[in-house]
């Protein structure tokens, strides 16, 4: 085995990513994919996750899929279910599923806040406390949540949005203190300005685009450069971290 393989390969182990079937989430599962992992995904399409799956297994990859609306309690619980039933129960949880929606502080409606907390936050912690005690069984498993610049600041017009990413992140730093000393780690990406679908709007803005890239170094972020941080996180390769939060923002943060 290579030492690339050894720190990074993923063969035989099984993934579960939400938010799969389209922007970070999606690279995720096909980074993973990559590295030898079976992937199920999750998404509420079912057609964006067939055409997601199909990418993976044309390169030669295992993918399954399962439609779940994590806004739905229900939903969540289906998922824990029914994402074991193609491989096994996964070793590696990936919540990189998220909705972002944009109004001014004092317009935040409870249903607002409500179908925000329950996608973000409300949905990997079901989704972890249902799928962790297998992985303790086997002594080893990983959590990966994809959080944001938004855990660590403030930005106009997504107050819900800030304050369940903060909430990941503190709920990340729960789960690794609970659950390292049994073989499960967890820890959380922070991804910066990204083209993601959830940015579509900002993007339609290039004044504003220009002027984000201007805080980092040079450019805003693509769908690729999320892949590196998650390997490492998903991986034997961070056997020795956990309860930590990668920010992949380009410099943003420091700026």
């Amino acid at each position: 085995m290579s030492v690339l393989d050894s720190l990074f390969g993923l063969s035989g182990r099984v993934a579960l990513v939400t938010g799969g079937s389209s922007g970070l989430g999606r690279t995720i599962a096909d980074t993973l994919a990559g590295a030898g992992a079976a992937v199920v995904l999750v998404a509420r399409r079912r057609e964006a996750l067939d055409e997601a799956a199909a990418g993976i297994t044309g390169a030669g990859g295992r993918a399954a899929v399962v439609a779940a609306n994590l806004a739905d309690r229900r939903d969540v619980d289906v998922c824990a279910r029914t994402g074991t039933a193609a491989f096994g129960s996964p070793d590696i949880l990936v919540n990189a599923a998220g909705v972002n929606i944009r109004r001014p502080m004092l317009d935040l409606g409870e249903d607002d806040w409500d179908a925000t907390m329950a996608v973000n936050l409300t949905a990997p912690f079901l989704l972890a406390q249902a799928l962790v005690p297998a992985m303790i069984a086997r002594g080893w498993g990983r959590i990966v949540n994809v959080t944001s610049l938004q855990a660590i600041r403030a930005f106009a017009d997504s107050g819900a949005y800030g304050a369940s990413k903060g909430g990941l992140a503190q709920l990340t730093r729960a789960q690794a203190e609970a659950w390292s000393r049994h073989g499960v780690n967890s820890n959380a990406i922070a991804p910066g300005v990204f083209r993601t679908p959830l940015n579509q709007r900002l993007f339609a803005d290039p004044a504003r685009v220009e002027a984000l890239a201007a805080r980092t170094m040079g450019r805003n972020g693509e769908l690729p450069d999320i892949r590196g941080a998650a390997l490492f996180l998903a991986s034997p390769a961070s056997d020795y971290v956990t309860g930590q939060t990668i920010i992949v923002d380009g410099g943003f943060s420091v700026a």
